[in-house]
């Protein structure tokens, strides 16, 4: 999807999914020609998964990412980029969902079983973590497994037995339980509390070479998340025309996560020592980094 206009700059903007509603403000923002009157021309890269996002930046495949919170850590190892806006400030966007007959139907029936997550070390893998904590479970009593970031594939695994239960995107429990084939055991809003989920990762290169545009591109990504605040309707239609999932099921998800998104792109400090956290937690990391190195308000207006 590209938005276009003859004196535009380039931008090339990677997601590590393709239907996480936290990152639906840049397919809103094209549909409504939001980053093309900011004198954008955007080229929009579906990644799967944080990996891959942060290998294309390294390879200066792209010039910014939509990831998670948690993807900081690849800046601490040394990734040349930085974060220069907060994207979703709880993880809304998520949920624990299995299928009817899976043998975990609530929270606590995690204990043996195996869960899928997107990948290793990722936010799946930490809400993974920590309703292992809240369950008082030890990190050996899941399984995890990971299966990818996109619905299709966790749902195969889901189907075949693979796993009995993923942490995915909440829509997807929603859309099973529409179906009367699955359901949403529990919201991860019921897991963790403020969060830095999401994030806006821009490269060294493209700050130091085209700070401007970097400044547009976060002016009219927090344009197009005012606009989905004050139209439901059409931000519903457009993640329909993404998911496929029903009207019902993304007017449900609209409802729940559109108030985690970030209004102006600033990390609060609460939000961001909950991710500091989470780099131990994974084992990531042995301690906390100084997360002053490696984001910024700077390119906010």
């Amino acid at each position: 999807m590209t938005a276009t206009t003859a004196s535009a700059e380039k931008l090339r903007i990677g997601k590590s999914s393709a239907s996480g509603f936290t990152f639906f403000p840049l397919d809103v923002g094209i549909d409504q020609h939001i980053f093309e009157k900011n004198g954008l021309d955007l080229e929009s890269i579906e990644l799967g998964g944080s990996a891959k996002l942060h290998q294309a930046m390294i390879a200066d495949g792209i010039d910014i990412g939509l990831g998670a919170g948690t993807d900081i850590s690849f800046l601490v190892k040394g990734a040349p980029e930085m974060a220069v806006g907060a994207v979703a400030l709880s993880p809304a966007l998520f949920g624990l969902v299995a299928l009817t007959d899976s043998p975990i139907q609530k929270p606590s029936d995690i204990k043996g079983k195996r869960v899928g997550i997107s990948t290793a070390g990722s936010l799946t893998e930490w809400l993974v973590l920590q309703l292992q904590k809240n369950e008082k479970l030890r990190p050996g009593d899941v399984t995890r497994i990971a299966v990818g970031s996109d619905t299709t594939p966790q749902l195969a695994a889901l189907q075949t037995k693979q796993i009995d239960a993923v942490m995915t995107a909440a829509a997807l429990g929603l859309n099973l339980a529409q179906q009367g084939r699955g359901k949403l055991v529990i919201p991860a809003s019921q897991i963790v509390g403020q969060f830095v989920m999401n994030a806006l990762y821009a490269t060294n290169n493209v700050l130091a070479k085209r700070p401007d545009e970097v400044r547009r591109f976060t002016k009219a990504w927090y344009e197009s998340v005012a606009y989905m605040n004050a139209h439901k309707a059409e931000t519903v239609k457009v993640a329909v025309n993404i998911t496929h999932f029903s009207p019902e099921v993304q007017s449900e998800q609209y409802d729940q996560v559109m108030p985690s998104l970030s209004v102006d792109g600033k990390f609060p400090p609460a939000a961001v020592k909950a991710v500091e956290e989470s780099f131990v937690d994974l084992g990531i990391l042995d301690k906390n980094p100084d997360m002053s190195k490696y984001l910024t308000e700077k390119y906010l207006k």
